[in-house]
């Protein structure tokens, strides 16, 4: 919907709540069980789609599995006893969600068909007007933006595109309709996604053309499955399942010391060079899927199945950048013109908040605009908050993203850091709070330094990185400090203030206390 289009359409009358919380993802959900827990019922989930779940309900892709053992990339608070396997299918964490959301009753709080385009801070009252795409509005003391860096696909820029005559789709919005068999189809992208399509797919197509612009660094898969006795026994005993989920974490924990020791990486990728030797059995397209950066600077992928793919004779890897698609094929770098069929993209998502909130209308205290406020780098403060946008937060904002442990373990933690935010702004007296300048600048450089020398700062390029070669996305220290630092509040870092309608009501001793 264009701005003239939302313009002329009648403004809907305002609804008044507590909290608006967008995304009802994993993020969100969480968000909305705390507050709960919290003793917090005003609260509403905007969710842009029909159904909840977020990336697990939109990637549906054949192999589409999660790269953190199942006990860890689930709630602390909700375990599950009996998941399948080690590392679970898209469809069982899915089911995970869907039955998390019953089980506390989450549903009646989510609005779905519910798109958020904008949010401007009400100085006057301290408070915030979110605005839908569909013409909706709210009135809120909060809001969390919880949709998460994953949602948004991202498109390559080729020639030709628009003549293509075969199919062509996102491996995020998967044409479950169209049959494979058969098919020649070219696979631009070897990321995330890719290395689990792929050797799915490649069973049932005429011929699948690989197009790798960079290769990644793939381990092997942990897939073995629970016995009936383990998932009976972690029923029966949760303190059992409660242990095994602690130690899936402490050894997830032990990955930061290569990342925080390139010298340790460079000697496990020596592991993984024998392991690409020994699956792939032709030594040219061995060396063309083995990375010349350090392991650990792009995500480190797991997949049993991608480098023995490459063995099939209708499988064939290309390295040539892309020049052009035709109307039936896909054109190389080299001139080499590939017959298609089927263009699938597994290119990953747009991480960089400038641009997947390109047309998010955002607007703070004092005439900030995130907008201008991002322009030069994304950063904020404890991924968590930014400066001038009093009681807006975020979950797996700037610099909380992961490159080693479940991602669930942060959101647990700033949830539990927002609801303590919250109780304290109840408790002083205040009606908004908001993160000194300083203090962001502070966190910030302490993230700067906690890259340096680490393998994110070793010389490639990554989605972790914006087109400076700035880090915003990842955590550069232990997820246990992590943990540590939003325990408590460092209350020298915030201001805590009334707006000018309370305080024209009152007393100024009370007035003083609480600014």
């Amino acid at each position: 919907m264009n701005q003239k289009q939302h313009s002329s359409r009648k403004p809907s009358p305002v609804q008044r709540t507590g909290v608006v919380i967008v995304g009802a993802g994993f993020g969100g959900l969480c968000m909305a069980i705390k507050l709960m827990e919290a003793g917090v019922e005003d609260l509403v989930i905007l969710e842009k789609a029909d159904e909840v779940g977020g990336t697990w309900r939109d990637n549906t892709y054949p192999g589409c599995a999660c790269d953190v053992q199942s006990h860890l990339y689930s709630y602390s608070f909700h375990g599950k006893p009996d998941w399948s396997k080690r590392y679970a299918p898209w469809q069982e964490i899915q089911q995970y969600i869907l039955d998390t959301t019953e089980a506390y009753g989450l549903r009646q709080k989510v609005r779905f068909g519910q798109e958020v385009i904008a949010a401007h801070y009400q100085e006057d009252t301290a408070r915030w007007q979110i605005t839908t795409e569909r013409g909706d509005r709210f009135d809120c003391q909060y809001w969390v933006l919880a949709s998460g860096p994953l949602h948004v696909p991202q498109y390559p820029a080729i020639p030709g595109l628009d003549r293509f005559q075969g199919e062509q789709f996102h491996s995020a919005r998967w044409n479950h309709d169209y049959d494979l068999r058969g098919k020649r189809v070219v696979s631009i992208g070897t990321g995330g996604s890719a290395i689990q399509y792929c050797p799915e797919i490649a069973p049932q197509v005429d011929r699948l053309t690989v197009l790798q612009r960079t290769p990644a660094w793939v381990i092997p898969r942990d897939e073995r499955r629970y016995f009936g006795l383990e998932k009976a026994l972690f029923r029966r005993y949760p303190l059992l399942r409660k242990l095994h989920r602690a130690r899936l974490y402490w050894s997830n924990e032990a990955r930061v010391w290569p990342i925080f020791h390139p010298s340790l990486a460079k000697g496990l990728q020596q592991l993984a060079k024998l392991s690409i030797r020994l699956q792939v059995k032709n030594r040219d397209t061995a060396r063309a899927l083995t990375p010349d950066y350090t392991v650990g600077c792009k995500r480190v992928l797991i997949s049993n199945a991608w480098y023995p793919m490459f063995n099939r004779d209708n499988v064939e890897l290309v390295t040539e950048g892309v020049r052009e698609v035709r109307a039936n094929s896909v054109v190389t770098a080299d001139g080499r013109e590939h017959p298609a069929d089927c263009l699938i993209f597994g290119t990953g998502f747009q991480v960089d908040p400038r641009l997947y909130m390109k047309g998010f209308e955002l607007s703070g205290a004092g005439g900030h605009t995130l907008a201008e406020d991002w322009q030069a780098g994304v950063e904020g403060y404890m991924g968590t908050m930014v400066h001038g946008y009093p009681n807006m937060f975020q979950l797996v904002g700037p610099n909380a993203g992961l490159g080693h442990n479940s991602i669930i373990f942060m959101i647990e933690c700033q949830a539990d850091y927002i609801v303590n935010l919250m109780n304290t702004v109840t408790a002083r007296g205040a009606d908004y709070v908001d993160v000194i300048e300083g203090a962001q600048c502070n966190f910030n450089d302490e993230v700067a330094r906690g890259l340096e020398g680490t393998v994110w700062t070793s010389g490639c390029s990554s989605w972790y990185q914006q087109a400076d070669g700035r880090n915003f996305a990842l955590w550069p220290f232990s997820t246990w400090r992590y943990w540590l630092r939003t325990r408590f509040l460092a209350l020298g870092d915030f201001q805590f203030g009334r707006c000018a309608g309370s305080l024209a009501e009152q007393p100024e001793s009370v007035a003083d206390q609480a600014v």
